[in-house]
């Protein structure tokens, strides 16, 4: 095959192949932001990756084509497996044994997914956004109990800082939002009053540092003990196998994100040991993995994509972009401020691989041809 003949003294293109935008929640405040980003930055090949949402579709593959870039058209899920969930094994969620996010990568565009699976989707995503309407409830009893004066309208929220589908982190914006349009005179004003909503805790954050602050909302308010927490309904994650067959009905590849390790140098149950974790996914089915990048240092994401490639399993690398915080779009790990070659190499041969899929072919070579064509200058 050319490419692997020759992919050590051909320029790599580089590639993220996971990127959330507005239609899920993103740093980006949309697709045109997150194209233009990538173009600037020389990343040639880009995935839109949203949870539970094709929607942004036509609007990424519109951008990549108007700035000569490669689409490729991806999706994210939270799942559950029950067998894992019973032994206590934590997965690719660090805090809830059993639960775990899949994506599926090279889904058709223009999208075919329809019947039975089709309903699956639609319903995963009412229950979703049924879970955060509990929420929003609760945060305006909060705020009522706390005498804050003001209220947040669900509707309103949806229309206005959504695509459609609203999350934890749509909430903490939301609020952050409020604060800052209260009528707040001064710093002192504002801290005054976010120890009020976190009911006599100070907030720790900056409070002009928008991430943290809407991180720490989230964490104080959302989350496990907060006062709008809600429990997530088990209806809100469905079996491993019914997400492969959804990501499979609609043209991808299933894929497991892999955590890999933390910035303690800790793995989760199931990936600390990697070749039982390769079996076990290869026995589910699954021959696709990706890694965010900042995550993990270059030596583990190094020794594992390797291990996982030479496993015959498909790897590409991501930025994500699904907090308020944002980053580049060219890829580095969490102690370099770029990718390696070899790790360059190994997300362009993935992407290849992916595209060829998207494509309806099944040969890194044609990937790298497809890709070029439409990235040509």
């Amino acid at each position: 095959m050319r490419f692997f003949r020759t992919f050590g003294v051909m320029k790599i293109i580089d590639v993220n192949a996971h990127m959330h935008t507005p239609y899920s929640f993103s740093a980006f405040t949309g697709v045109e932001q997150a194209l233009d980003m990538a173009a600037s930055e020389g990343v040639k090949v880009v995935g839109i990756n949203d949870f539970y949402s094709m929607d942004g579709y036509r609007e990424w593959s519109v951008g990549c084509s108007a700035r000569k870039l490669c689409p490729m058209f991806n999706i994210e899920f939270i799942s559950l497996n029950s067998e894992d969930q019973a032994a206590g094994l934590r997965v690719n969620d660090p805090g809830n044994p059993g639960r775990t996010y899949l994506s599926g990568k090279g889904l058709a565009y223009p999208v075919i997914l329809s019947g039975k699976e089709a309903r699956q989707l639609a319903d995963v995503r009412a229950e979703s956004n049924s879970q955060v309407e509990k929420m929003c409830g609760k945060l305006n009893d909060h705020f009522d109990a706390m005498g804050v004066g003001f209220h947040l309208e669900f509707a309103r929220l949806v229309k206005e800082l959504s695509r459609g589908l609203l999350r934890e982190r749509h909430l903490a914006k939301a609020v952050r939002l409020l604060v800052d349009e209260s009528g707040c005179n001064s710093t002192e004003e504002k801290l005054a009053l976010y120890t009020k909503i976190f009911n006599g805790a100070p907030l720790k954050a900056d409070v002009n540092d928008i991430p943290a602050v809407e991180n720490e909302i989230r964490s104080k308010l959302l989350k496990s003990g907060g006062a709008a927490f809600v429990p997530e309904d088990p209806k809100a994650f469905l079996p491993m196998e019914t997400v492969c067959d959804i990501i499979r009905a609609a043209g991808g590849i299933p894929t497991y994100p892999f955590l890999a390790d933390d910035a303690k140098g800790n793995f989760t149950d199931f990936e600390g040991d990697l070749q039982k974790a390769a079996d076990t996914l290869k026995a589910r089915g699954i021959d696709s993995v990706e890694f965010i990048t900042t995550r993990n240092t270059t030596a583990v994401l190094e020794q594992y994509s390797d291990y996982l490639q030479d496993e015959g399993f498909t790897v590409t690398f991501g930025s994500e972009h699904n907090t308020p915080a944002m980053e580049p779009i060219r890829l580095r790990t969490r102690d370099s401020g770029e990718l390696s070659e070899k790790l360059r190499a190994t997300n362009y041969r993935g992407a290849c691989r992916v595209i060829a899929h998207q494509a309806g072919l099944d040969s890194i070579d044609a990937g790298d041809e497809i890709i070029r064509k439409m990235t040509e200058n």
